[in-house]
C-alpha cells in the first residue's frame, strides 16, 4: 500500500493557536506540506497558544532532543478561584477574598524560583496503569500522584492589578505551569489558575520565527508552504558540527568509528560535502567520531 504524502525531511516552528490539539496541528500542518512522516516535540495543552516544533521526516529522529529542553511561558495568573483543570477551561471548586499586595506577590513568587517540587495534575497526558490521567479525571476519578522534582530557572511576576498577574518563566522538562500557578495561589492563601498561557521558547528555538496558521493556509501551493519550513538540523542548532569528506562519509554512514583526533567532546551533528546532514555521533577522550542517530540518503 503506497504512503500518502512526499518523503521531505525539516522543521516547522508553528504558532499554535488557542483551542487547537498538538496532534491536531501536526496532522493539519502535514497535510498542508504534503509530508509522509510527521512529529512534534512536546505537547500544548488546547488552550495553550505558541511555539509548537514540528518535524517531518529525518527530522523525527531528532525530536526527542526538544522533549528534554528548557521551555520558555510567559502566562496569565487569576487569583480567587480554584479551578478542578488548574486553568479557565476548568470548573470552579472554591473561590476566596484576594487581598495581596505587590510585595506579597513577589515574595511567594521568590519561593518557586530554583528546584522545587511538584505533584502532577490530574488533567495532565501522564499514564496510570496505561491510561491517561486527563481520561481518570473527566470520569471524576483522582489517584495519587508521585512528587516530580523541577527547576524553574526564571520566573518574573509583573502587570498585577489587585487580582491577576503576568508570569514569564523558564522551566525545566515536566514542569508545568498550571501547578506553579496553583502553588503560588496556595502560598497566598486564595488560590489562582490559569486565564491564558503561551509558549515562547523550546530550547533554543523562540517565537519570533513561529509561522501562524493564517500564514500557511493562505499559501497558494504545497510548495510554498514548505517554504516555511526549516532543515532537519534545526532541532541539532546547540550542537558543534563535524565535517566529513567523501571517504569518511561513506565509512561513517556503514557504521564505522573514524579516528579524527577532534578536540571538542560529546555530542556533535555530522555533515558531508554540499552540507549534507548525515546524523549525530559521540566523540570520546580520544577525538573519535562515534556514529549515534543516522538519516537514511
Amino acid at each position: 500500500m503506497a504512503k500518502r504524502g512526499d518523503p521531505i525531511d525539516g522543521v516547522m516552528l508553528f504558532d499554535k493557536p488557542k483551542g487547537m490539539s498538538s496532534n491536531w496541528a501536526m496532522q493539519h500542518v502535514r497535510r498542508l506540506v504534503n509530508a509522509q512522516k510527521a512529529g512534534h516535540t512536546g505537547t500544548l495543552d488546547p488552550m495553550a497558544t505558541g511555539l509548537l516544533p514540528l518535524c517531518f521526516g529525518n527530522a523525527t529522529k531528532f525530536s526527542a532532543d526538544l522533549l528534554n529542553a528548557d521551555k520558555g511561558y510567559v502566562a496569565r495568573v487569576e487569583l480567587g478561584s480554584i479551578t478542578d483543570t488548574g486553568d479557565a477551561d476548568g470548573e470552579v471548586l472554591e473561590s476566596h477574598p484576594v487581598n495581596v499586595t505587590a510585595e506579597a506577590l513577589a515574595a511567594a513568587a521568590d519561593k518557586f524560583r530554583g528546584e522545587i517540587e511538584q505533584v502532577p495534575p490530574m488533567y495532565s497526558a501522564l499514564k496510570h496503569n496505561g491510561r491517561c490521567l486527563y481520561q481518570l479525571a473527566r470520569r471524576g476519578e483522582t489517584v495519587e500522584r508521585e512528587t516530580r522534582r523541577v527547576t524553574v530557572k526564571e520566573l518574573i511576576v509583573c502587570d498585577f492589578d489587585g487580582k491577576s498577574f503576568t508570569m514569564a518563566c523558564l522551566v525545566s522538562k515536566g514542569t508545568y505551569i498550571r501547578v506553579l500557578a496553583e502553588d503560588i495561589g496556595r502560598e497566598l492563601g486564595c488560590g489562582a489558575h490559569l486565564t491564558a498561557l503561551r509558549r515562547t521558547r523550546v530550547g533554543d528555538l523562540t517565537l519570533d520565527k513561529a509561522v501562524t496558521l493564517e500564514e500557511l493556509e493562505k499559501t497558494d501551493s504545497i510548495e510554498a508552504a514548505r517554504q516555511k519550513m526549516l532543515g532537519a538540523d534545526t532541532l541539532l542548532s546547540t550542537l558543534e558540527a563535524v565535517e566529513l569528506d567523501e571517504v569518511q562519509m561513506k565509512r561513517f554512514m556503514s557504521g564505522q568509528r573514524l579516528a579524527l583526533r577532534l578536540t571538542m567532546r560529546g555530542r556533535v551533528r555530522v555533515y558531508g560535502p554540499e552540507r549534507m546532514l548525515l546524523g549525530t555521533a559521540q566523540v570520546g577522550d580520544r577525538g573519535v567520531l562515534e556514529p549515534e542517530r543516522l538519516i537514511a540518503h
